[in-house]
C-alpha cells in the first residue's frame, strides 16, 4: 500500500481550525490554505460542511473547478441522516453526495447521553442512522470515514454502546472510525488503554481526533498511534476552538524525525516552516514563536553556556537539525550572553570579528551595560548589527543625523485629532527641515523624516513600518518610567527589528526609527558616510 493508505495524515484546518475564536476564513482563504496543505503532502484535506452554510457551499462549488490537488484527497464533512428519515431523502446527505468530494467524513454520536439529549432519539435509531448513512454514501461511490463524536466520554459511560457504534459503522463500510476526544479531557495513558480495548474487541480500522484542553493533544495522538490507530486528525498550527486541536505540524515532525515513520512525500517536511507561517499569514493569526519545530524560537539560544557548547557541536543543545523542518538556528544576544554567543551571532549576521578576543569582550560588556539600561537585542537584530559594526570599525554606520524634532497633537473642530511633526536632519552635507502628519506622533515623525530623506535616498520609499511595540520598563514609576520601543520594518523582501530606550516615548521611537532607516539603507547597498 502507499503511505497515504497505510497511514493517514488527515487535516481538519478548514473546518475544525476555522472554529477558533478570531479566525475567519473567506472562500479565497480556504482555497489558498488547501493548496498549502497539499504542498505539505498531507493525505486528506477536510474542506468543510457543504450545504450547512453558504460559505462552505460556495467553497465546494469553486473547489470542483479550481482546486487541483497533487497529494491530498479532498473530503467533505457532514452528519449522519436525521432521525426517522431515509438517507436517500436527507438534504444534507444529498449535499455531501453532490459535493464532488471523493471522500466523506460523517460525524455520529457515540455517547448515549448525547444521543438521547442532543439528537432526541433512541440508541437503536442512532445506530440505524449510522448504518443507513454510511451504506448510502458507499453505494454512491464515495469513500466514507466516521468521526465517533465524544467517544471517550461515551466509552466511560456505556462501553457496550460505544463499541456498537464502531462495529455498526465498520460493517456498513466505513473505512476508518476516528475516536474523538471532543471535550479534550483525556490523558495519554487513558487514550492508549481505550484504543487497546477497542482494537481487541473490534476488527475496525481506527483513527484519533484530539483536542488540546489538557495540553496533551499531540501526546494523546502519539499514544493512540502507539496503541494501534493508523489515521491521525489534526489542524495546522493547532488551530481550533477553545485551546485548539492537535497540531499536525508537530505530530508529523515527531513521526518522521523521532519515530522514523515516513508519513509525507520525501523531503516535504523541509517545507513545514514555510507552510506553517504562510498559513498563519492567511489566517491573520500571529504564529506562536514557541511552537515546536516551526516557531521562530524553536531553535533559538540565549544562555552563554549553551552558546559555548553549540559552537563545538549544535546537537549538544538541539534535539533536531532545524533544517529538517525548514527552520534556522538563532543566537539571541542579551545580558546573559558570553563571548561564544556574540561570536556565533556575528557569524549569523555576516559580520566578521576575526576571532578578536578584545573586540568580542568589548561587545559583550557593551551589550550588558545597554541591557541594564533597558535595551534588548534578542528582539532587535538590526540594532545589534549596527552596534557590532560600530565596535568593529570604530564608527557607527550613518547616512544622516537628526538635529531637531518637534511633535504636536491637538484636538480640533468636530473632535478631530491632528498630529504633526517637524524634523531637521543633516544628510550628505545638507540640512533639511521637513514636516509630516500622522495618526499619532510616531507615525507623524516617521512621515516627516522620510519626506526629507527621500530626496536623497529614494529607496526609502520601499520601506514600511510593519509593527510597533511599547513597553514600560519600570512600572512603579507609571508615566515617568523608562520606555522601550521595538519597531519592525520591511522592504518587501525581508523584515528587521530595531530598539530605542528613553524616558520619553517619542525619543525612544526616534532612536528605533533612526536605526531602522539606517539598516534599511545598508540592505540597499548604500555606503555610509
Amino acid at each position: 500500500m502507499s503511505i497515504s493508505d497505510a497511514f493517514h495524515i488527515y487535516d481538519t484546518t478548514l473546518r475544525d481550525g476555522a472554529q477558533q475564536e478570531g479566525l475567519n476564513l473567506s472562500v479565497h482563504d480556504k482555497l489558498t490554505i488547501a493548496r498549502h496543505l497539499d504542498d505539505l503532502g498531507v493525505g486528506f484535506i477536510e474542506g468543510g460542511w457543504p450545504g450547512a452554510n453558504p460559505k462552505d457551499t460556495e467553497f465546494f462549488a469553486l473547489a470542483k473547478k479550481e482546486l487541483k490537488l497533487k497529494n491530498a484527497t479532498f473530503v467533505a464533512f457532514g452528519a449522519t441522516r436525521r432521525p426517522n428519515v431515509k438517507a436517500a431523502d436527507d438534504v444534507l446527505l444529498g449535499a455531501l453526495r453532490d459535493s464532488g468530494a471523493p471522500a466523506v467524513t460523517l460525524v455520529a454520536k457515540s455517547y448515549d447521553r448525547h444521543v438521547e439529549l442532543a439528537l432526541k432519539t433512541t440508541l437503536a435509531e442512532n445506530l440505524e442512522m449510522i448504518r443507513d448513512s454510511v451504506t448510502h454514501l458507499r453505494q454512491e461511490g464515495q469513500r466514507v470515514f466516521l468521526d465517533a463524536e465524544h467517544f471517550f466520554d461515551g466509552y466511560r459511560a456505556n462501553r457496550a454502546y460505544a463499541l456498537e457504534v464502531v462495529r455498526v459503522a465498520a460493517e456498513a463500510g466505513a473505512d476508518v472510525i476516528a475516536l474523538c476526544d471532543t471535550n479534550g479531557g483525556m490523558l495519554p495513558d487513558e487514550i492508549a488503554d481505550v484504543v487497546h480495548d477497542i482494537l481487541g474487541a473490534s476488527s475496525a480500522r481506527l483513527g484519533i481526533h484530539c483536542h488540546n484542553d489538557t495540553g496533551c493533544a499531540v501526546a494523546n495522538s502519539m499514544a493512540a498511534v502507539k496503541a494501534g490507530v493508523t489515521h491521525v486528525q489534526g489542524t495546522l498550527n493547532g488551530y481550533g476552538e477553545r485551546t485548539g486541536n492537535a497540531d499536525l505540524v508537530t505530530i508529523i515532525a515527531n513521526f518522521e524525525l523521532k519515530k522514523k515513520k515516513e508519513v509525507l512525500p520525501q523531503n516535504a517536511l523541509r517545507e513545514a516552516f514555510r507552510i506553517s507561517h504562510a498559513v498563519a499569514e492567511v489566517t491573520n493569526i500571529s504564529p506562536s514563536p514557541r511552537q515546536p519545530y516551526t516557531g521562530v524560537s524553536a531553535f533559538a539560544h540565549k544562555a552563554g553556556l549553551h552558546a559555548s557548547a553549540i559552537k563545538v557541536d549544535p546537537a549538544l543543545y538541539q534535539h533536531e537539525d532545524p533544517e529538517s523542518v525548514g527552520n534556522d538556528m538563532r543566537m539571541l544576544v542579551s545580558d546573559m550572553a558570553g563571548r561564544a554567543s556574540v561570536e556565533l551571532k556575528s557569524m549569523e549576521l555576516g559580520v566578521d570579528l576575526n576571532g578578536d578576543r578584545e573586540l568580542i569582550g568589548r561587545v559583550v560588556e557593551r551589550v550588558k551595560e545597554m541591557e541594564a539600561r533597558g535595551f534588548t537585542f534578542e528582539a532587535a537584530d538590526a540594532s545589534f548589527e549596527l552596534l557590532l559594526r560600530e565596535e568593529a570599525t570604530g564608527k557607527r554606520p550613518s547616512f544622516f543625523t537628526i538635529d531637531h524634532w518637534l511633535t504636536t497633537t491637538e484636538r480640533g473642530a468636530n473632535n478631530v485629532i491632528l498630529t504633526k511633526a517637524e524634523v531637521t536632519v543633516t544628510a550628505q552635507g545638507k540640512e533639511i527641515t521637513c514636516s509630516g502628519v500622522g495618526n499619532g506622533p510616531v507615525n507623524a515623525f516617521d512621515t516627516a523624516l522620510r519626506a526629507g530623506l527621500n530626496q536623497l535616498y529614494p529607496e526609502l520609499s520601499a520601506l514600511e513600518l510593519t509593527d510597533y511595540k511599547v513597553r514600560i520598563l519600570e512600572g512603579r514609576l507609571g508615566t515617568g518610567a523608562v520606555t522601550r520601543v521595538l519597531i519592525e520594518t520591511s522592504d518587501g523582501k525581508g523584515e528587521w527589528n530595531t530598539v530605542g530606550v528613553h524616558e520619553n516615548v517619542i525619543a525612544a521611537s526616534a532612536m528605533a526609527l533612526e536605526d531602522a532607516l539606517t539598516f534599511g539603507l545598508l540592505r540597499q547597498g548604500r555606503k555610509s558616510e
